[in-house]
């Protein structure tokens, strides 16, 4: 085996000098983050710091524990600089040309409505699946590995465990309910709306994303630091970040995070997005399983959309 080989494969429970380094950089850029949020006033701090405690604590834990005793497969990098390189190229190319000016076209192009949320998502879908699946295929790198399906035990005990406590926390700590009761939906209704919202924020959100930050990006910065909890951390540093810009063109009054300083809202999108990245990270370099990320970051997304979904929709 190669050198370049043997640093693709690090070990799923080593921390290592490199790992540190990330979390104690990681910890000081979230503190920051924070700490600015609080010197401009308002709630959005104690926000932040609230999801910070349950995705980028309790629930790794839970996730931590469940996931005790999994094998999860090596996948190999067998160029990582090269394939970290290119792939972060591609990541700065999304970041500006889909999240800034693709998004802003969509919106413009088409009225609010089905048409828009459909059009959306195929642009989602070439961005986020299609294209890094060309550009891994061009960089000669195996897919299979990334794609794999170990639905056992484990797996279904995971996601029935995490899927009901985080639905259950959100109908406490979002005002989800109270918005999907604003909609006046007859339960009749719900009971079939309801799995097609999963489904598609599952698609939307779910797949896209994790075939992109996690199958794709985290597998290469694993391999590129040698650690797979480096990996993690830098992947939810980049998952934050990479969001900023969107929320910062086209966020509203009424948006959380949104405001006319680029800097808070990158600050807030770091506080408030990268633990959940986190969490989602954890989950992939515990268990390599794409399929369970993607429906558990469903279940995360489901219940705030939904009210939205129910009135393009119905």
């Amino acid at each position: 085996m190669s050198a370049t080989q043997a640093q693709s494969r690090p070990h799923s429970g080593a921390i290592n000098g490199t790992a540190i380094g990330a979390l104690v950089l990681y910890l000081a850029l979230w503190g920051s983050s924070v700490f600015y949020l609080y010197s401009k006033g308002g709630e959005e701090w104690m926000e932040t710091v609230i999801i910070a405690a349950i995705f980028g604590l309790a629930l790794p834990a839970v996730a931590w524990a469940l996931t005790l005793g999994a094998k999860a497969p090596a996948i190999d990098v067998r160029r990582p600089a090269i394939e970290t390189g290119a792939v972060l190229v591609y990541l700065a190319l999304y970041t500006v040309l889909f999240l800034v000016f693709g998004l802003n076209w969509a919106h413009a192009v088409l009225p609010e409505g089905q048409g828009q949320d459909m059009l959306i998502m195929g642009m989602k879908l070439a961005v986020h699946v299609v294209l890094p699946v060309l550009l891994l295929i061009a960089l000669r790198a195996r897919l299979a590995p990334m794609f794999q399906v170990r639905a056992n035990l484990q797996f279904w005990l995971t996601l029935v465990v995490m899927g009901a406590i985080i639905l259950a926390l959100l109908c406490f700590i979002s005002p989800s309910l109270q918005n999907i009761e604003a909609t006046h939906t007859p339960l009749t209704t719900l009971l079939w709306i309801g799995p097609l919202s999963y489904v598609w924020i599952t698609i939307e959100a779910g797949l896209c994303e994790e075939v992109l930050y996690r199958a794709v990006l985290q597998t290469r910065l694993t391999a590129f630091f040698n650690s797979p909890w480096a990996g993690v951390i830098a992947t939810s540093i980049l998952f934050a970040l990479a969001h900023a810009p969107g929320l910062y063109l086209r966020g509203g009054a009424e948006t959380h995070g949104a405001a006319a300083d680029p800097i808070q809202v990158a600050a807030y999108t770091i506080a408030m997005l990268s633990p959940i990245s986190l969490l989602f990270g954890l989950l992939y370099a515990r268990t390599k399983s794409l399929l369970l990320v993607i429906l558990l970051h469903g279940m995360v997304d489901v219940l705030p959309n939904m009210s939205e979904f129910i009135r393009t929709w119905l």
